[in-house]
C-alpha cells in the first residue's frame, strides 16, 4: 500500500513532463499555475500557523520551518507557470 502511494507521484511527474515539455500545452501550464499557487499558499499558511504536518505512511513530521522552505519553490514554480501559461504569447508554428 505504501509503495503505491509513492509510485503515484512518480507517474504524475512523468505526465507533467510530457504535457509541459513535449506537448507544450498552455492549458496544462495554466492548471499548474493554480496548483502551485494553492500549494505554496497552504505551505506558507501552515508554517505561519506553526502546524507540524505528519507525512503519510512514515513517522516523519514536516516542521513549520520546512514549510517556509517548501513554499519558496512552489511560488517560484507558480510564477514560471503563470508567465508561460498566461502572459507569454505562443510562438506561431504555422510559418
Amino acid at each position: 500500500m505504501i509503495v503505491a502511494i509513492y509510485i503515484i507521484p512518480v507517474l504524475v511527474t512523468g505526465a507533467t513532463i510530457y504535457f509541459v515539455f513535449i506537448k507544450k500545452s498552455r492549458e496544462f501550464l495554466k492548471f499548474l499555475a493554480g496548483a502551485f499557487f494553492v500549494s505554496g499558499g497552504i505551505q506558507l499558511y501552515m508554517a505561519i500557523a506553526g502546524v507540524s504536518i505528519p507525512i503519510l505512511g512514515t513517522s516523519f513530521v514536516q516542521t513549520p520551518q520546512i514549510g517556509f522552505v517548501r513554499c519558496i519553490p512552489h511560488f517560484v514554480f507558480f510564477l514560471l507557470c503563470l508567465y508561460f501559461g498566461f502572459i507569454r504569447k505562443p510562438k506561431d508554428s504555422a510559418k
